[in-house]
């Protein structure tokens, strides 16, 4: 199940735009897992100048401040939040070598992402 939503560029701690790509719903060994898939072209191998370091405050600003109030205003449940940064749009589930991609995934307990190692 898929939510596609395009949104306008948000400030992270790097610096960078970002910009919401989609949300999607799926089930991975019987938990719920909610995927906000955002495009991030600064993350770029070539040409780009943002590191998985650097985007790793990013990610977890983005659960605090788009996934957590995206759960609330659609009355979404998640076993985990998983963040996903990627420097061009991509097909989700279709490999793609061209792409930078960067991960995080988040448990939200009372409202909070607690970082959850994958």
């Amino acid at each position: 199940v898929g939510f596609a939503s395009s949104s306008a560029a948000r400030d992270v701690p790097s610096g960078q735009s970002i910009t919401l790509h989609e949300v999607l719903i799926d089930a991975v060994d019987n938990q719920s897992w909610l995927r906000f898939r955002f495009i991030a072209p600064r993350i770029a191998r070539v040409g780009g100048d943002i590191t998985y370091g650097d985007a790793a405050a990013d990610m977890e600003h983005l659960c605090a401040s788009v996934a957590v109030p995206y759960m609330s205003e659609y009355e979404l449940q998640g076993d985990l939040v998983v963040i996903s940064l990627s420097d061009q749009e991509t097909e989700f589930g279709t490999p793609n070598q061209d792409a930078t991609q960067f991960f995080d995934a988040f448990r939200v307990k009372n409202m909070t992402c607690i970082w959850e190692a994958f």
